[in-house]
């Protein structure tokens, strides 16, 4: 049974770990560039208009904002990098948060990485990729706006992206996604299902 993401709720901003929920129980982390459609991704999964913030200004999300899905289960949304015109010294802040979160929260069971499927696997989705194979925690990508490309250039790009995740030594899975025309949830749900019903196996393994 698909867990109930349609009751998921706003927890609290964090800029700081001290200041985030107890380490216990699954979360999921949202992670993308600035402009790749995260926090309308996340209003569609939730399916909430305005759940998570979404701004035409790239780079508004500037802590980890958790989402509760149920009192065991958490999405994490991540600062997007990318094209966010702010200051070196915020910069560095968001670096050194999503650092502490990656290299040490012990109840996170997987990244979501979303990339515009006009400009896949950037730099930083590079980057987050190799810290997933470091941490050894599996990886789903979300070739958002899908509806921006045709059927065949889509496809193109979606199996182009899955032969260059073929070397990636952890799941890596990646599909295609539109918030706008909302196709790919049903694939996305069942990637977040199963993260979050296998995560107590894991925990404990």
């Amino acid at each position: 049974m698909r867990l109930p993401y349609q009751n998921m709720k706003f927890m609290l901003s964090v800029v700081n770990m001290n200041h985030a929920p107890p380490d216990d129980g699954w979360e999921v982390a949202f992670a993308g560039r600035s402009n790749a459609g995260k926090s309308s991704g996340l209003n569609i999964l939730a399916s909430q208009k305005n759940l998570a913030r979404t701004s035409k200004t790239p780079g508004r999300t500037r802590e980890l904002n958790y989402f509760k899905i149920d009192e065991q289960r958490r999405i994490v949304d991540l600062p997007g990098y990318g094209y966010a015109k702010v200051s070196r010294k915020i910069q560095q802040q968001w670096y050194r948060l999503l650092d502490d979160f990656l290299q040490n929260r012990q109840s996170l069971q997987g990244i979501v990485l979303f990339m515009d499927i006009r400009h896949p696997l950037s730099d930083f989705d590079t980057k987050m990729i190799d810290w997933c194979e470091f941490k050894q925690l599996p990886v789903h990508i979300l070739l958002t706006k899908a509806d921006k490309l045709g059927f065949g250039k889509a496809k193109s790009t979606l199996l182009n992206t899955q032969k260059a995740l073929q070397a990636v030594a952890v799941p890596a899975t990646v599909q295609t996604f539109s918030a706008l025309k909302k196709t790919g949830l049903g694939e996305a749900y069942q990637t977040l299902d199963q993260w979050f019903q296998l995560s107590p196996q894991k925990i404990n393994s």
